[in-house]
């Protein structure tokens, strides 16, 4: 797993750290409100390890380790953090990227804001609903959107029936 944050805290010196890598809030404004809000404790009582470092502390999972890559079955992937449902199996494909990948989000599943943490800009996506960090879009998927949504497996439940 990796953290930015945790990265960000350990660096020797703050001014090397934001240069390098810049700041993820940077650009967002002011915080974002969110219906369901928990304490860090709760949330971290809450989660697996994995699943706390990605859906509260931005972390990514290790390429191909999630079993959502490889799930097939119709069926809707939905927040690890608070069960809302985010995409539909009819919208994976496969990226080949190690991560599980849409082309579409469900209606008013999620949101998006500026990451410039790698010192460069990406959109990062999360629940609309809790705020948990999901993963990134990308402009290099398939038809009929172009979009490419890397999710965190580990991020998100897969309940399979009717998609």
């Amino acid at each position: 797993m990796h953290d930015r944050r945790h990265f960000l805290a350990l660096a020797s010196t703050g001014a090397a750290a934001f240069a390098l890598f810049g700041c993820k809030g940077a650009n967002a404004g002011p915080p974002e409100k969110f219906e369901i809000t928990l304490t860090d404790a709760q949330w971290k009582a809450k989660l697996s390890p994995a699943a706390y470092n990605v859906l509260r502390h931005e972390g990514t999972e290790t390429p191909y380790t999630s079993p959502l890559n490889g799930e097939h079955r119709a069926g809707i992937f939905s927040c690890g953090g608070c069960g809302l449902p985010a995409f539909s199996s009819k919208t994976k494909f496969e990226s080949g990227t190690g991560w599980p990948s849409f082309w579409a989000p469900l209606a008013n599943a999620v949101g998006k804001r500026t990451d410039s943490s790698l010192g460069m800009a990406r959109t990062e996506v999360h629940c609309r609903r809790c705020g948990g960090h999901l993963g990134h879009v990308f402009d290099d998927g398939p038809k009929p959107t172009g979009l490419r949504y890397c999710m965190n497996g580990v991020a998100m439940t897969f309940t399979p029936g009717k998609a």
